[in-house]
């Protein structure tokens, strides 16, 4: 399949596609859409970023009863915030269809959810738990679902939610039709397949373990210490002026202190970190989509499942642990084919680190050099000693001085 002409899609739908921007199919999309399209159950072997969400989301909304307001789609997804981001894609691709589209997830006042199903829904996104929620209690049937998708199977396995997956798909129809997406096929996610779809078909993306990461510029700057780290930071924001970039950092406390010093130096920067509560979350992200800032601070687990498009930066203020964490973190650009930026700060002692997540993706990351020169050294480590410094330590809760270093 060359392009979406072939498949002689509804004017809606491909009104849709034509607003999303997407011009061709993905590998990912070229593969598994005329195997859908002819009734197949299909397993598909790709990352996030590869077009996987499209792919289903245009054959579900091809394939609704638009007389019918009852759920005939089902997709299953392992997080809350992949549940928000797959169901925002699809909504958007369906823009002209009216399909009714519900995301249901833990986390959120089940009763909210309960009055968008009294105008009728016919996708349900949710997460294993509050689906067998809804299910149990009757709010949602899934009598005439035609279509399973179960997104990213391979972190369901992680997070422990294969036996909720095999519930619900055992309260399907067992004529729907599945379809499977997992960047992995561990043993488990083969046996769920087995099980549950009809004589599969397979497609596959990419290699195992290492996407496609080349249309991504990689980047590293080497700091002395860990006094340089927040300098370097500032020159690269101010040399680059990313116009949407994610800053990931090691720990909760460490993001929300960075964020606080990037507002005080003039940046528009909002932090997002598992302690924060879901409606906190779901408005940081919202205001991110709309680029009402531009800088989001983030914890790796804060940002898992995070897709928004548009991402041109993205900034590793601490070396990510192994190459999976980095493929993770950069994969946030760059997505959809289109090009991105990643740098990492790195520290003397880390270089090791850094050689051996360039040699597990088979990369060379280029270097940016900058001078530390002391007077820059002292503006960086100087803290914040000046009236809305002690405003910013007020904030901070700290009962002593901000110290010289920055170690967030």
């Amino acid at each position: 399949m060359s392009g979406f002409s072939e498949l002689r899609l509804s004017d809606s739908v491909m009104k849709g596609i034509a607003d999303m921007g997407f011009k061709e199919p993905t590998p990912i999309q070229a593969q598994a859409l005329p195997l859908l399209f002819q009734g197949e159950d299909v397993i598909g072997q790709a990352k996030t970023g590869t077009g996987k969400t499209a792919a289903f989301g245009i054959y579900a909304l091809e394939g609704l009863d638009y007389s019918l307001m009852k759920p005939q789609v089902l997709i299953l997804t392992p997080t809350r915030e992949l549940c928000l981001q797959v169901r925002d894609e699809i909504a958007a691709l369906g823009r002209y269809t009216g399909a009714r589209i519900a995301a249901v997830y833990g986390g959120q006042e089940i009763e909210k959810q309960l009055r968008f199903f009294d105008g009728g829904v016919q996708i349900v996104v949710g997460t294993p738990g509050r689906a067998i929620d809804h299910l149990k209690r009757g709010s949602l049937g899934f009598a005439d679902v035609g279509l399973v998708v179960i997104d990213e199977a391979d972190r369901m396995l992680d997070m422990g939610f294969i036996e909720d997956v095999e519930y619900i798909l055992a309260n399907t129809p067992e004529s729907r039709q599945t379809l499977l997406f997992s960047a992995t096929m561990p043993r488990e996610v083969i046996e769920l397949a087995e099980k549950y779809m009809h004589a599969p078909q397979f497609v596959k993306v990419g290699e195992d373990e290492t996407p496609v990461i080349t249309h991504i510029e990689q980047s590293f700057i080497a700091i002395q210490d860990a006094r340089d780290r927040l300098y370097a930071l500032l020159r690269y924001l101010r040399d680059e002026k990313p116009p949407l970039a994610i800053v990931f950092c090691k720990t909760k406390f460490g993001a929300e202190k960075l964020c606080l010093i990037l507002r005080e130096r003039g940046f528009k920067a909002e932090c997002l970190h598992g302690d924060m509560s879901q409606n906190k979350r779901e408005n940081v992200m919202e205001r991110f989509k709309r680029k009402q800032f531009n800088i989001l601070v983030a914890t790796d687990l804060a940002a898992r499942g995070l897709h928004v498009d548009g991402v041109t930066n993205v900034i590793n203020y601490n070396i990510p642990d192994d190459h999976l964490d980095y493929v993770h973190r950069v994969g946030r650009t760059g997505r959809m084919g289109k090009t991105g930026g990643a740098v990492t700060l790195v520290l003397k002692d880390e270089m090791g680190k850094l050689g051996e997540i360039e040699r597990a993706l088979s990369v060379r990351m280029n270097e940016i050099k900058y001078e530390f020169k002391k007077r820059e050294e002292r503006a960086a480590r100087m803290g914040f000693r000046t009236v809305k410094g002690q405003r910013l330590r007020r904030e901070l809760k700290m009962r002593t001085p901000v110290p010289h270093t920055y170690n967030l």
